[in-house]
Order: C-alpha cells, then sequence, then structure tokens
C-alpha cells in the first residue's frame, strides 16, 4: 500500500510558477507510475501528467503540454509537478496517485490517492 500526501498549492498570479510535491510512504513507491489529476468547481476530475517507475516515460494532457513537468526521486519518494506560465482555467484541486500498471491518462487504473492541494491562479 501506499500513503500520498500532496503540498506546494497556493495563490500564484496569471504567468506565475508552482511546484507541487507528492510524498510517498512505502516501501515500493519506486515500482509505481505516478499520476497527477486536477479537479475545478464544478467539472469532472481531469489528467494532468503521469510518469512511469523509473522517470524515462512521461505523457501530459495538451492543455498544459510544454508548460508543466513531471519528474520524480524515488531515493526521496517523491514525485514533483513543476507548473510554469500558470492560468486562471489552471485553477483546481490538485490529486496525486498511484497505479501499478504502466502510465495512463485513466484514473480509474490509479489504486491510491492523496487529498489534494489547491491551486488558484488569478488574472
Amino acid at each position: 500500500q501506499v500513503q500520498l500526501v500532496e503540498s506546494g498549492g497556493g495563490l500564484v498570479q496569471a504567468g506565475g510558477s508552482l511546484r507541487l510535491s507528492c510524498a510517498a510512504s512505502g516501501r515500493t513507491f519506486s515500482s509505481y507510475t505516478i499520476g497527477w489529476f486536477r479537479q475545478a468547481p464544478g467539472k469532472e476530475r481531469e489528467f494532468v501528467a503521469t510518469i512511469n517507475w523509473s522517470g524515462s516515460i512521461t505523457y501530459y494532457s495538451d492543455s498544459v503540454k510544454g508548460r508543466f513537468t513531471i519528474s520524480r526521486n524515488n531515493v526521496r519518494n517523491t514525485v514533483y509537478l513543476q507548473m510554469n506560465s500558470l492560468k486562471p482555467e489552471d485553477t483546481a484541486v490538485y490529486y496525486c496517485a498511484a497505479s501499478r500498471p504502466a502510465p495512463t491518462m485513466d484514473s480509474g487504473r490509479y489504486d491510491f490517492w492523496g487529498q489534494g492541494t489547491q491551486v488558484t491562479v488569478s488574472s
């Protein structure tokens, strides 16, 4: 089992940057794919980015490609989401999640979820 805790959210102006962290407990963290998802008020949860166990494979949604970067440090049991050139439409609660299979955009294939961290981008 893996427990996940997100941090790093906050309020930022449009064009600014934030780095989210997803800290995991559990000795098998390095074997998991980790994904980031977000949910804005009144909207469904959507895929943001995912990274495989070694960090060699990453996928991004079209809406964040070129602006966000996902990375991981398996020694520190942490996955990061660097968010640059933030837009008001990036405002949401951001969640990280862990999956055993290969990287996927399908939230249903993720077994463990964090509690989320709020990101608010003002215009």
